[in-house]
């Protein structure tokens, strides 16, 4: 597998950190060291040509670290290292910042709304992971849970695809588990395998599996097993056992600060190296499929299949561009 480059964004001054689409794909957001977010579409005569149509630059004091939308649409939360999330709507006509989160002790590392939309999971470097409960309608967002459950900085919180499960990842080199029982939200498993920080996670479509990325070099593939499940691997109470079935390691030269799994089963990686991955499953096995060594000039920073164009994929990267790659078969 190919990738090719078919669009380049510039705008944003100083580390693009950040990439999402919205749940239809004909927005993306940007997010930066420059303070801002960016929303960028397809330019009116279709194809691959995206132009910005807003700069969100009010939010924030400092660097926005992530972006992410609500499975709605109208809703996009960002992060940021002044301490604080941004929660963005156009109900006004124009994307306005209508509520912002305070809490956290210091530099927010991700936010990232629920499947339902009615959570918001935020972690941050004082160590916490927090839970909000989100009403929309009435712009309330009220703190549900502060879960201390990792001993370092969580660089990232991610939502199962389907139910309220949330996992998160720390320069503790864990990964840990959530879900709410009682009106309170618990930890429910912790993942131990990496040497060094974990940088990103991501659920597989159906949410059996999750993949996670790390300063270690490596990609590891997680896989659940219910209780009663047929293998025969122990379980406590209602939750999971997790087990890390492969290690991809040994093709990564640096760190891989994040990865994401599309709905075709492909991993994309990015990180250190300035290089992108595609790795694909075959039988048991993760072979690399294609690797875009100098995709762009300084590290990689974070990589989105888009929703519904399975051939398509979106880096961001230290460089200060956005960067829009169409997947071709050898």
């Amino acid at each position: 597998m190919k990738l090719n480059n078919v669009s380049t964004l510039t705008g944003h001054k100083g580390k693009v950190w950040s990439c999402a689409w919205n749940p239809k794909g004909h927005l993306l957001a940007t997010a930066g060291e420059d303070k801002s977010v960016r929303l960028w579409s397809r330019a009116s005569g279709g194809g691959d040509a995206w132009t910005c149509q807003t700069v969100l630059a009010e939010g924030h004091a400092r660097t926005v670290r992530s972006v992410a939308w609500s499975p709605c649409g109208n809703y996009l939360a960002s992060a940021s290292f002044d301490g604080t999330i941004a929660i963005w709507n156009k109900k006004s006509g124009s994307w306005e910042c209508t509520v912002t989160l305070e809490g956290h002790e210091n530099e927010v590392k991700c936010a990232t709304f629920s499947p339902s939309g009615l959570f918001l999971a935020t972690c941050s470097r004082d160590k916490s992971v927090w839970l909000w409960d989100v009403d929309n309608d009435d712009e309330d967002y009220m703190c549900a849970s502060v879960l201390h459950s990792h001993t370092q900085d969580v660089k990232k919180v991610a939502w199962h695809p389907t139910e309220a499960i949330l996992a998160s990842c720390s320069y503790d080199n864990n990964i840990k588990m959530y879900r709410e029982e009682d009106d309170d939200w618990i930890s429910t498993s912790t993942l131990s395998s990496h040497s060094s920080t974990v940088w990103s996670i991501a659920w597989d479509p159906k949410g059996d599996r999750l993949a996670s990325c790390s300063e270690d070099c490596t990609v590891k593939i997680w896989q659940s097993y219910p209780p009663g499940n047929k293998e025969g691997i122990p379980t406590q109470g209602k939750d999971p056992a997790w087990k890390c079935e492969y290690t991809i390691g040994g093709i990564h030269p640096r760190a891989i600060y994040d990865l994401d799994w599309s709905s075709t089963g492909l991993l994309a990686t990015a990180g250190g190296d300035d290089a992108i991955r595609i790795f694909k499953e075959n039988e048991s096995e993760w072979i690399c499929d294609g690797t875009e060594y100098s995709s762009h000039d300084m590290d990689v920073n974070c990589v989105r299949w888009h929703p519904q164009e399975t051939d398509l994929l979106v880096s961001c990267s230290d460089d200060e561009t956005i960067k829009m790659w169409r997947l071709i078969d050898n």
